[in-house]
Formats: structure tokens, C-alpha cells, sequence
């Protein structure tokens, strides 16, 4: 991918992380236009602060070299951030990972999917607070009163094929 794609996409995080309510810079000196190992993002809530790792992908999976992802986390640990690696493939959202959480090839590198990126990133909602991830583990765990037995079973109906996120949304609005 080309660096103008690859910094148009950063400045397109930036935009949504200021839009949610983050103080967020795009660090003007990130890649190899200094001898020093920066974040592409830094963002703040007053509470949460990230040291974001940026890269997207036109369909390929992202590869993140070792000596990239140790800069990072050397960073995040330094500044009192957490460091998250942000991906983004076309036509689809970002998606956000703890380093640790990611693969890491015999090389070691780190590598992300596309598919593993949507299965088992953080959506940027969930990542600025909007919303929270909860499985059907989850919900049948609840200690309460229970889960509405009408949205387990049209969870569970998803979850098995039986019907699409479309249509269970539209029975749960």
C-alpha cells in the first residue's frame, strides 16, 4: 500500500478518535523520519491513554516486524500509555489489539488477518467506550435475575445460522 493511502488513514483514525472525544495527536515524526521509534497515534480520554500503532491493508494480511511492535510497547510502558496495534482493511472498520494478543510467525513477526481482525478485534465503539463486546458465555454466566430468555433465544438462533444479524436486530429493537 502505498505511505499516502497508509497516511490518509491515519489521519482518518485521528479524525474519528477526536470525534469521540479523545485529545489525539498523529505523532509528525512516526516512521522513518527520525531516528527515534514512535507511535503513529497518541490518544487520550483524561482516564485512558494509547500509544496506537496504525497500519491497513487493501485485503492482505498486516504484518508488524518484531523490532516495531517491541518500539511500541518500549514507548506505551515509557509515556504511561497502552499500546494497541490499529488495523483497518478496506471496507472495513478499525480494529484494535493488545500486542500480545496477535499472532506471531516463525520469524517473529506479528500478523494479522482479516478475518481475525473482525472475529477478534476490538470494534472502535468498543474501543472508545461507546459500547461493550459480550458473548453468549456471558450472558448465560449472568448471576442476576437472567437474561431475557427472547434475546438468548434469538442470539442463539444467530449463533447457529438459523437467522442473520439483520433480522434478529430488527426483532430486538
Amino acid at each position: 500500500m502505498s505511505q499516502a493511502k497508509g497516511d490518509r488513514r491515519e489521519r482518518e483514525l485521528v479524525n474519528l478518535l477526536d470525534e469521540a472525544g479523545f485529545a489525539v495527536m498523529r505523532a509528525p515524526a512516526s516512521g522513518s523520519a527520525t531516528e527515534r521509534e514512535l507511535p503513529d497515534v497518541l490518544a487520550g480520554d483524561g482516564e485512558t491513554f494509547y500509544a496506537i500503532e496504525a497500519k491497513s491493508s487493501a485485503g492482505n494480511p498486516i504484518y508488524l516486524t518484531g523490532e516495531e511492535v517491541e518500539a511500541l510497547i518500549y514507548f506505551a510502558q515509557n509515556f504511561g500509555a497502552k499500546p494497541r496495534i490499529g488495523v483497518r482493511f478496506d471496507r472495513e472498520d478499525w480494529y484494535f489489539f493488545h500486542p500480545g494478543d496477535l499472532h506471531v510467525t516463525d520469524g517473529g513477526n506479528y500478523r494479522v488477518k482479516k478475518e481475525t481482525a473482525v472475529a477478534e478485534g476490538t470494534d472502535f465503539d468498543e474501543f472508545v467506550g461507546r459500547s461493550q463486546k459480550i458473548t453468549l458465555q456471558e450472558v448465560g454466566d449472568a448471576t442476576d435475575s437472567g437474561p431475557d430468555p427472547e434475546i438468548v433465544r434469538v442470539l442463539r438462533a444467530v449463533e447457529q445460522g438459523v437467522m442473520d444479524v439483520e433480522e434478529a436486530a430488527a426483532i430486538l429493537e
